[in-house]
């Protein structure tokens, strides 16, 4: 049911707008915070005594964090109403944000981002649902336009406000931005903001909930750990995996017998909503994956500044909101299929063509690349979006837009932790392999310069030796992750197809599902 209009519920435009401001400074802030930290994860290593593999929990611990919280928001919510719960998911986020640039070991780091994580996971769906409930029917395709633009905006604007931020002043500052404006957003939403009704009765499924929680945080927490250990010959790593095993089992079981479960079992009956999950997994593990990987590439063997990183990674955010804008339109009148089978084409034509490339790679050629990639990617999103929610029954929808956000999350963490893992080992091996060439017999290093400068057998002559190996296995061991990618990207095109062609009514309009 609709609610009432804006202006029969708020006294004043000002009112309004604070209303509207306030809760889109929570969204901005969480969007910007997935993708903030990236340029400046090179400059945290050294801050945070923490290696090249251990420097991506900072990523992935908020964002499983993030997608574990996702599910009960709307239950909270209701049970506790939305003013109280945006409020304190704000402050708590913004408080969160002040100990992350406070924090002064690996553990404290990652420890505060789980904690905004958590916080931040409801500011999304909550400035959404305060945003439907303040406009009416007719007005919610712009109000919406401009939500989805704010949530756009944050990734975009994320590495280079951080690589802005970092260069003039430190890393610690692009947490630290947050702060003033998480005070003013939670000031004029408790002034300003009209509570909804509370439902004291709900009941949640805290068994199920904790199950999956505890299967993805260890599963999580295995993916991180696993490269420093030595994977399953450490003992930490076994046992985190069988709990994960466990956990995840527990659920399952519980999802396919509990009359009420925290996943309801029709949701995955629809074949094209199951197709849409594992399309949206792959796009969470390529987005985020890249993107981590993009920011050391450029800074440390490419020599680019904090500053020229963050700007080089705009052009594929620009490439997803140009996309964004008229994927939609082309879905309505094409076969979405065919639109998203375009997007991956050019999605999987940008990694291929990144497998080639070198440090002293243009910045030109990085923008339009990239730029193809964002095409991409919003070629993909948008008709995904409208196929996968087109046969599923009203009733599932907000349980499969959860579960949409809970999967693209799940990506994003899978997709770092293991692009990282392939880093690290690809290194290695790649490093043992081109040692194996540098003996007394290779002429390369027997004459003139090189005899002197890179003779293993003076310290010196062995440290530069040592560090040519290590930078020419880094270049290959990068390149192996793009093809990584690549490879894990190839079979949307066989989930595509296996989605039915949704029929809609003549002037229907494409709505992307939210959760509430």
């Amino acid at each position: 049911m609709d609610q009432p209009h804006a202006a029969h519920r708020y006294d004043s435009k000002l009112a309004e707008w604070a209303v509207l401001i306030g809760s889109m400074a929570g969204v901005l802030m969480q969007a910007l915070d997935t993708t903030i930290a990236n340029v400046a994860l090179p400059y945290m290593e050294g801050s945070l005594s923490a290696s090249r593999d251990q420097i991506t929990w900072v990523l992935t611990s908020y964002i499983i964090a993030a997608a574990i919280m996702t599910a009960p928001v709307g239950w909270l919510a209701a049970r506790f109403g939305k003013k109280n719960f945006l409020i304190t998911a704000i402050a708590g986020f913004t408080f969160a944000s002040m100990l992350c640039g406070a924090a002064q070991s690996l553990e404290q780091m990652v420890l505060f981002r789980i904690v905004q994580g958590m916080f931040g996971a409801a500011l999304g769906p909550l400035s959404q649902a305060v945003m439907l409930d303040m406009y009416p029917a007719e007005k919610r395709g712009n109000v919406m336009a401009i939500w989805g633009m704010g949530v756009m905006l944050g990734p975009i604007l994320g590495p280079t406000l951080g690589g802005i931020l970092t260069d003039a002043y430190n890393w610690r500052w692009g947490f630290y931005i947050n702060v003033p404006f998480g005070i003013a957003a939670c000031a004029a939403l408790w002034i300003f903001f009209k509570d909804t009704a509370r439902d004291s009765s709900l009941r949640f499924d805290w068994f199920g909930f904790g199950a999956l929680s505890v299967g993805l945080a260890s599963l999580q927490l295995m993916l991180d750990r696993g490269t420093t250990k030595d994977w399953f010959s450490s003992t930490e790593i076994v046992v985190e995996a069988m709990i994960s095993v466990i956990a995840l089992y527990l659920f399952l079981v519980h999802m396919l017998t509990a009359k009420k479960p925290f996943l309801p079992r029709q949701v995955f009956r629809d074949r094209n909503l199951v197709s849409g999950l594992v399309l949206m997994f792959v796009m969470g593990f390529v987005l985020l994956a890249s993107s981590a990987l993009m920011s050391p590439y450029l800074q440390d063997l490419s020599g680019r500044s904090v500053t020229q990183t963050g700007f080089l990674m705009v052009p594929r955010g620009v490439g997803v909101m140009v996309a964004m804008m008229f994927a939609g339109r082309l879905a309505m009148k094409l076969d979405p299929r065919l639109v998203m089978t375009v997007g991956a084409a050019c999605l999987l034509w940008s990694m291929w063509h990144m497998t080639a490339w070198t440090p002293d790679i243009d910045g030109l050629t990085i923008s339009w690349v990239t730029f193809v990639q964002g095409i991409g990617m919003g070629l993909v999103f948008v008709p995904m979006n409208l196929v996968a929610f087109a046969t599923l029954s009203p009733q599932l929808r907000t349980d499969g837009a959860g579960l949409s956000n809970l999967m693209r999350n799940i990506g994003s963490a899978v997709g770092v932790s293991l692009t990282s893992t392939v880093l690290a080992s690809s290194i290695q091996t790649i490093h043992a392999q081109l040692t194996a060439h540098a003996t007394p017999f290779n002429r390369a290093l027997g004459v003139n310069a090189p005899s002197m400068m890179m003779n293993p057998q003076i310290p010196f002559g062995l440290a530069n030796l040592n560090s040519l190996l290590e930078y020419r296995a880094q270049v290959q061991a990068y390149a192996n992750d793009f093809l990584f990618m690549f490879w894990v990207s190839l079979p949307v095109f066989v989930i595509i197809w296996l989605m039915k062609r949704p029929v809609f009514a003549r002037g229907e309009t494409p709505k992307m599902e939210v959760v509430e």
